[in-house]
């Protein structure tokens, strides 16, 4: 594979990577200004001249990757004997992040609001998956990047959610959505965790959470009801654009912090937008 096709390729998926350039030749060198190299946590793609140069090449990259640095760097180096090469040149090596790590958004259920919901979503750069135990209510079309999932226990689901997650849970059953907020809440690691109904559900989901011994300080970072409280409309696609519209503003507020253990997420708008705010 190419590297272009590499890189559009990992893009595409969210896996982040490093875009190793050689932007500088002088003397002999094994490979000319321009070659690339794309490299992951465990691949690489193309080459930039093999031997002691690429390993090494290798080696920094992959230090960028473990330390989610999102910076470019520079490096220069003399293809002698301390780097075990005997071209005698010198290059200079300009190595790019590429695919910083993605939102993660779980949306429990497929109903009316869901199948508004998840075509916006899958439209920002964040991986969704949309879950639920009923295999005639998906579409026939599931939007490019989606991953659908059909699980009779739903509740499964969440535990393999990453750190810092997006919740939506939007079920057809009350007493699932309780269950599914008992589970998301005890992990407590969530980014956002968005609840589906009226003042009057909260109140209830409050008082059955407290008597399983949930605190308050926990269940309050429910959002119930979900959505910017501006956008009044009952229609799907209206409830679905104000849901949307909370999600990129919770990311946009606290981007760049840590949720946990040196977990982030991915920015959901371009920074041009975001600067122009």
């Amino acid at each position: 594979m190419s590297w272009i096709s590499a890189l559009a390729d990992l893009q595409q998926r969210g896996e982040p990577c490093v875009l190793v350039t050689i932007i500088e030749e002088r003397g002999s060198t094994p490979r000319n200004a321009g070659s690339k190299m794309v490299v992951t946590a465990d691949r690489i793609f193309e080459t930039i001249g093999g031997g002691h140069l690429e390993f090494k090449a290798m080696g920094i990259a992959r230090e960028m990757l473990e330390s989610r640095r999102q910076d470019t760097r520079l490096e220069r180096f003399s293809l002698g004997a301390s780097l075990g090469q005997c071209c005698g040149g010198a290059t200079v090596v300009l190595f790019e992040p590429m695919g910083q790590p993605q939102a993660h958004i779980a949306v429990f259920g497929a109903g009316h609001v869901g199948r508004a919901l998840v075509p916006l979503l899958a439209s920002l750069p964040c991986k969704v998956r949309w879950i639920d135990s009923r295999e005639n209510e998906f579409p026939e079309q599931i939007p490019a990047g989606v991953e659908k999932v059909v699980n009779e226990e739903v509740i499964d689901e969440i535990a393999d959610m990453p750190t810092g997650s997006y919740y939506i849970v939007m079920t057809h059953n009350h007493q699932l959505d309780l269950e599914l907020t008992a589970e998301i809440l005890k992990r407590n690691d969530f980014a956002y965790f968005g609840l589906i109904g009226s003042k009057t559900k909260r109140v209830k989901f409050e008082h059955r959470l407290r008597e399983r011994g949930f605190q308050a300080d926990v269940v309050q970072r429910m959002r119930c009801p979900m959505g910017i409280a501006e956008v009044k409309g009952k229609l799907p696609v209206e409830i679905a654009i104000s849901i949307a519209g909370e999600v990129v503003a919770t990311y946009n507020a606290s981007f760049g912090q840590e949720v946990k253990k040196g977990e982030t997420v991915a920015k959901l708008t371009p920074s041009s937008r975001r600067e122009q705010a």
